[in-house]
């Protein structure tokens, strides 16, 4: 098994942005997006039509489909495997965990990083995208997503033995963040 990151972080902060900036870096990568893979299974089962629709479901569903993608993604090989998840959803049940044991068990994190901005900026990201079906929020509830992420990062690092790394997300900086995890992940410039 190669170096396999796992990248976190709430809607809006650049994450794929920043990972986008990853690979274009390091060769023998590959990405695989946790919600994808669940989507994949969730469209086979007919469950849903759209990716935002997974978070309506009932939790039960979504964590049968979490299994299912930790034990695809588990078998991903190469040097570098980064999987682009999120710590938790908005259900309609409350915040339900994106890495909860059973899933950190199957993935064998070596590292985990967590991409941040400021809520401004995520407010601004979360705007500009008309690509997904976002439900409305505000300035403090982001601000309170931002801190109950970091709370799961520290839980998810404890329970892995896997190092965390935050890395901010600046608007038009994505390549310092990007950086800040190939270094993290012995893969950055000398």
């Amino acid at each position: 098994m190669g170096v396999r990151v796992v990248v976190v972080g709430i809607a809006g902060v650049g994450k794929s942005t920043v990972i986008d900036h990853v690979l274009k870096r390091l060769d023998g990568t590959s990405v695989r997006v946790f919600g994808t893979v669940m989507f994949e299974e969730a469209k086979r089962l007919r469950w849903a039509k759209h990716r935002d629709e997974m978070r309506k479901m009932p939790v039960e569903k979504q964590r049968r489909l979490q299994k299912i993608a930790a034990q695809k993604l588990s078998k991903s090989k190469g040097r570098y495997t980064l999987v682009d998840t999120h710590l938790f959803i908005r259900t309609n049940e409350g915040f339900w965990p994106g890495l909860p044991l059973e899933v950190i068990k199957a993935l064998k994190p070596t590292h985990l990083v967590l991409v941040e901005a400021t809520p401004d900026e995520i407010l601004s990201r979360r705007m500009k995208d008309t690509t997904r079906y976002r439900d409305v929020i505000t300035r403090e509830e982001i601000d309170y997503e931002l801190d109950l992420a970091k709370t799961l990062l520290a839980s998810a690092s404890l329970v892995s033995g896997a190092p965390m790394l935050i890395v901010r997300n600046v608007e038009g900086r994505a390549e310092e963040a990007a950086e800040a995890i190939m270094t993290a992940m012995g893969g950055g410039a000398s």
